[in-house]
C-alpha cells in the first residue's frame, strides 16, 4: 500500500470507530451502562456475538455466585468493553441481583490478522467483597471475540 492509500484507510478507519463509543449516565464517561437485564439504549448484543466469549472472564471463578441474570449482563459489558469501549473507559453492569461491576479494556493490539485486547472484570458482590479477573480477547474474522487461554 502507499502512504496516501495507508493515510485514507486510516482517516476512514478513525472515523468509523468515532462513531462507536458512547457515552451513558449524562456524560458521565461511562461506556454502555446496563440495566438488570443486561439491555442498554445504545444498541442490542448479539447473543451469538456474547456466546463466543465462552463465558468470558465472568464464567470462570469471579463469577461464582451470580445467578443467569447477572452473568448475561456482565459478559454483555465484557463485550461492549472490548467492541466499542475506548482503552481504560469503563463499561459498568448491574445485575438482578443487587451486584454489579465494571469493565476496563485496554489498548486494542495486533497479533499477526487479529485485534487483542487485555481486560479486567470487576464484581462487586457486597460493599466489602470485590472480585477482580484479568485475560486476553482477540476478535475473530466473523466479528466476534474469543477469550485466550
Amino acid at each position: 500500500m502507499t502512504a496516501v492509500k495507508i493515510k485514507i484507510a486510516v482517516a476512514f478507519a478513525v472515523l468509523a470507530l468515532a462513531g462507536c463509543s458512547t457515552t451513558g449516565g449524562g456524560g458521565s464517561g461511562v461506556v454502555g451502562a446496563l440495566t438488570p437485564g443486561g439491555e442498554t439504549a445504545e444498541s442490542n448484543v448479539s447473543a451469538s456475538i456474547i456466546r463466543s466469549l465462552n463465558g468470558g472472564l465472568i464464567g470462570g471463578q469471579i463469577g461464582s455466585g451470580l445467578n443467569d441474570s447477572d452473568r448475561r449482563s456482565a459478559l454483555a459489558a465484557e463485550y461492549r468493553a472490548l467492541e466499542y469501549a475506548q482503552a481504560s473507559q469503563p463499561v459498568t453492569w448491574s445485575g438482578s441481583s443487587g451486584r454489579t461491576g465494571q469493565v476496563v479494556a485496554l489498548q486494542p493490539y495486533r497479533v499477526g490478522s487479529q485485534d487483542c485486547r487485555q481486560y479486567t472484570q470487576t464484581v462487586n458482590s457486597t460493599a466489602a467483597a470485590v472480585s477482580t479477573a484479568r485475560g486476553t480477547a482477540c476478535r475473530n474474522p466473523d466479528g466476534s471475540w474469543s477469550l485466550l487461554n
